[in-house]
């Protein structure tokens, strides 16, 4: 009686030991698809917006925003990173655009990807980029310098209790790219 109720108790304990780690393994993908759906928690959509959304969008209000722009490198991330223009002042529905300049300090080439956040969350749903240097990555060669563009518009949407909003980028250093451009190198 005692071993059946060890091996029952030894099912059960492996059993939720495995229910955890597919949880675990499955929370960084539910909640990128909640933050998406929602907008919370300033995640941006990772693609361009469509010429639609942008007509939807585009209907031009009378009051400004302040947008401020903040940049940041990783750690481990060799880059200097920083916004040319800390902030800008747009009328939603209006096309605007800016620029991010980054420095490769490393004495080699290093590949980076930046993720966007906004603040406060609820606004990111009401961010629309169409061409943003977060949608791919950027390789820089050692002491490689550039700028990088983004542009945007603000929907006319937006609630009227938001007057500031922060678009922030943090720059990632993408390993796996550089290990894969030594190899074709050496080939």
């Amino acid at each position: 009686m005692k071993q059946r109720t060890g091996m029952r108790h030894t099912f059960l304990l492996v059993a939720l030991a495995v229910g955890m780690f597919g949880f675990a393994f499955a929370l960084v993908p539910l909640y990128n698809v909640f933050c998406e759906i929602t907008g919370l928690n300033g995640k941006t959509s990772s693609r361009a917006v469509s010429s639609e959304e942008i007509a939807a969008s585009a209907q031009q209000a009378d009051r400004q925003i302040t947008i401020e722009f903040l940049a940041q490198s990783a750690r481990g991330m060799p880059w200097e990173f920083r916004p040319i223009e800390d902030r800008l002042v747009v009328r939603p529905g209006e096309l605007h655009a800016t620029t991010f300049y980054v420095r490769n300090r490393a004495p080699q080439m290093v590949t980076g990807q930046a993720v966007p956040s906004v603040s406060p969350g609820l606004a990111a749903q009401y961010l629309k980029k169409l061409e943003c240097f977060c949608f791919e990555q950027q390789e820089l060669p050692a002491g490689g310098e550039m700028e990088m563009g983004v542009s945007f518009l603000v929907d006319s949407n937006l609630p009227a209790d938001i007057k500031e909003l922060t678009l922030s980028y943090t720059m990632f250093r993408i390993e796996d790219a550089e290990h894969e451009h030594i190899i074709s190198q050496n080939e």
